[in-house]
């Protein structure tokens, strides 16, 4: 199994309000790929809880069958259109952790 950690930063001229909207949005549409694509067994996108000593906003903690399938998941069509829509519009600076389990 991978396991494929994301952590990003959202855009610091949003409003708190914008930006509650927008990891709602992060959440939703990320967690909803789960079953639509093939090898990606557990997504979960943490947007609560966040203490004044983090650095980013948002932590995706996915879980795929294997290499192959991170490599398809992230050409699939409805995590383009999701990264597309809700995540990317809205980031300023993401990191990814990548690792066999």
């Amino acid at each position: 199994m991978v396991k494929h950690i994301i952590l990003w930063t959202l855009n610091p001229e949003l409003t708190e309000t914008q930006k509650a909207e927008v990891k709602l949005g992060i959440k939703t549409g990320l967690e909803g790929l789960k079953g639509k694509v093939p090898g990606l067994l557990d997504v979960v996108v943490n947007i609560d809880g966040r203490l004044a000593s983090s650095n980013c906003d948002v932590m995706l903690d996915s879980t795929l069958e294997n290499e192959a399938a991170l490599k398809a998941y992230a050409t699939h069509p409805a995590h383009v259109e999701v990264a597309d829509t809700k995540v990317r519009p809205y980031t300023v600076q993401r990191t990814c952790l990548d690792f066999e389990v």
